[in-house]
């Protein structure tokens, strides 16, 4: 078996770069660039402020999902409670912020597990992962055009869905494998 090199550039320099679309939440690039072997393409891609998910997990294990309904693919989803994250906000105070907003409870403690880039073909968005615990439950206070159930689901419940094809959202399903990695050591 080779080992993979890591010395190699491939890298693309950008030549022009337009926005085709900027909405109050993504905006929509494209940009002519220099392939390494000097030929030149058009990328399209979207700019994403980033966004927080949260594993919330309760003092008896349980965890803390949501369900609600997703209009790009006209249909309900099981999810772990997410948010987009503000111009120049801390993404730890985002969490909390959502987290509170979302499903009404405030963690006592959080640990950030990992960031993941959900679409690096196509999308700058960031993921950044934490753990919630020690929860309060203070009352949610969705914003004015969120409406969603929260759920209180056993890991190995939500890790069962994600198998059968239940849980399907991306970010969901990456943070439980974390969640699952975590409480089980």
């Amino acid at each position: 078996m080779k080992t993979p090199k890591h010395d190699s550039d491939f890298s693309e320099t950008q030549l022009s770069s337009k926005t085709v679309y900027r909405g109050g939440f993504l905006e929509l690039k494209e940009d002519r660039v220099k392939l390494p072997d000097g030929k030149s393409v058009v990328r399209e891609y979207l700019i994403h402020p980033g966004a927080v998910v949260m594993i919330p997990v309760l003092d008896d294990g349980m965890l803390v999902l949501e369900r609600q309904y997703r209009y790009p693919l006209h249909n309900h989803f099981y999810e772990l409670p997410a948010g987009k994250i503000e111009p120049g906000e801390d993404p730890l105070l985002c969490a909390q912020r959502e987290l509170l907003e979302e499903t009404g409870y405030v963690a006592r403690s959080w640990r950030h597990l990992a960031t993941a880039y959900p679409c690096v073909g196509y999308s700058s968005e960031r993921q950044l992962f934490y753990l919630a615990q020690g929860l309060t439950h203070q009352g949610s206070k969705p914003d004015d055009e969120e409406f969603l159930e929260v759920l209180k689901v056993e890991l190995a419940t939500a890790l069962q869905w994600a198998r059968e094809g239940k849980i399907t959202d991306g970010k969901t399903i990456n943070g439980l494998f974390w969640a699952e990695k975590i409480l089980k050591s």
